[in-house]
This record gives C-alpha cells, structure tokens and sequence, in this order.
C-alpha cells in the first residue's frame, strides 16, 4: 500500500509520541551553551615546585586586549583563549600577588621551567 501524502491528525491521548518529544526538546535546546565560557569564571589552585599559583581561563570572548607571555615573551592577541596566573603564596598577601597576575598562553604555561625563589 502507497504511502499517504496527507499529514497526519494530531494524536487525541496526552502522551506524545517520541517523535513529538524529540522536537520539543529540539526547540529548547540551547545553541549558545558553551562549556568553555562557563568553566572560565571558576580559577584553580595549581602547585608546583615554584609555588602555589591561582589559574585562570580567558576565553576568545573576553580577550580584549593584547598581553606578552612570560613564557615566550611573544605577544599575545585579543581574541586568543590564554591564562591568567597569579602567586596564591605571595609574600606581602593575597593583593599583591593579585596585582602581579600575568597572562600567559596555554602550552607555554603547561611547558614553563621552574624557577625556585
């Protein structure tokens, strides 16, 4: 038997289909969910033999402005994800080793050599 062209009636029970489920969850389904951006808000505590260091994540979004990596002393552009590091163990406190962040690019961040103080 040919199949019909005609669209089919709405279904009359209150369950629907797993088709009808399927485009629901489509329509609200979020495109802009983006797991980068959200892990970026959160820093982490990283340990090293050169310290203790508070790790940030910025991502391509809020890359605004051009920084030069310690690691390589290249610069690097808006619009690159980089990190941003800061000591968590710094001498004078908390601010101070706030206010001598630095932001550094990925590998060279992962790769760096350990200066000991």
């Amino acid at each position: 038997m040919p199949r019909s062209n005609r669209p089919r009636r709405p279904r009359v029970t209150g369950n629907p289909s797993a088709r009808e489920l399927n485009a629901r969850r489509a329509e609200r389904s979020d495109d802009d969910f983006d797991l980068e951006r959200v892990l970026a808000d959160f820093e982490r505590l990283e340990s090293a033999p050169d310290g203790d260091w508070r790790v940030s994540t910025v991502t391509t979004r809020s890359a605004a402005k051009v920084y030069t990596c310690p690691g390589c002393s290249r610069p690097i552009p808006p619009g690159v994800a980089h990190l941003v590091v800061w000591a968590d163990d710094h001498l004078f406190g908390a601010e101070a080793g706030i206010a001598e962040r630095r932001h550094w690019h990925k590998h060279c961040w992962r790769t760096r050599t350990f200066r000991y103080r």
